[in-house]
């Protein structure tokens, strides 16, 4: 326990050290003030308010994220929209400007793990028993959407998701004589992504898919069937072209 606190003080340090040899005085009294309120930042009222005063000094965007690293409760952006019952976040993750967590009727949990990033303008919703899982260390780029309803999203560790992608873990049944707006949800089994997987800009993630561990999804694909671990995937719908481990390694 004293070998961990004394090296977390030795990561300050060496912050502030890079923060003075690259910004000066003006950085390092930036990181200070940001450092001393972050320390009561939370999802409470308190919290938000500490958090919002940490940001005074901070550079927007991608900037604020070593924020998150200074308390174990994270980074929660001031302009986040948190309505959700069920919400747990592991250590240190970033939720960003403009992320929004919704729970409409019977929404389940959503479960962020460490040091998960969710970037600008994410949206999560939960209902009719869906949720949500996102392992530790996983990276969301902006304008996400993941809508969980009728069953789960399970996202893996360290799983990289560019802007724009989406994830429907339902669907709306589509037979005749009744307008689609009127038919029930339905669901096959939702949606699984698993480890070291990477998804590129707009890539669409549909009911019924597991994405397998290391699996590369390329920009705009509609993901509409099982990817094995280590495939690449391309077009609509998804067709998986040369494996990861066919590929020439150039040294």
């Amino acid at each position: 326990m004293i070998l961990m606190s004394l090296a977390s003080s030795q990561n300050i340090w060496n912050r502030f050290r890079k923060t003075w040899q690259s910004a000066g005085i003006k950085g390092i009294t930036s990181t200070i003030w940001a450092f001393f309120w972050m320390r009561w930042a939370g999802l409470g009222f308190g919290g938000r308010i500490a958090t919002w005063l940490a940001t005074w000094f901070a550079p927007p965007y991608k900037k604020r994220r070593p924020l998150a690293r200074y308390n174990s409760q994270g980074y929660i952006a001031p302009s986040a929209t948190i309505y959700h019952s069920n919400l747990q976040l592991g250590a240190n993750v970033f939720l960003g400007d403009g992320v929004t967590i919704f729970e409409e009727r019977n929404g389940g949990s959503v479960k962020l793990g460490d040091r998960v990033h969710l970037h600008n303008d994410t949206c999560i919703q939960t209902g009719d028993g869906g949720s949500l899982k996102i392992g530790s260390d996983t990276h969301i780029q902006p304008r996400c959407q993941f809508s969980a309803y009728q069953a789960s999203i399970q996202i893996g560790c360290g799983v990289q998701i560019a802007p724009n992608c989406a994830f429907y873990s339902d669907d709306y049944g589509i037979v005749p004589g009744e307008a689609i707006k009127y038919q029930p949800l339905q669901t096959k089994r939702g949606i699984i992504v698993e480890d070291d997987a990477w998804l590129g800009h707009g890539a669409v993630v549909l009911d019924g898919v597991r994405i397998g561990k290391g699996a590369v999804i390329g920009s705009g694909t509609v993901v509409n069937r099982d990817i094995p671990d280590g495939a690449i995937a391309v077009g609509v719908p998804a067709h998986i072209i040369p494996m990861r481990s066919n590929l020439i390694k150039i040294v």
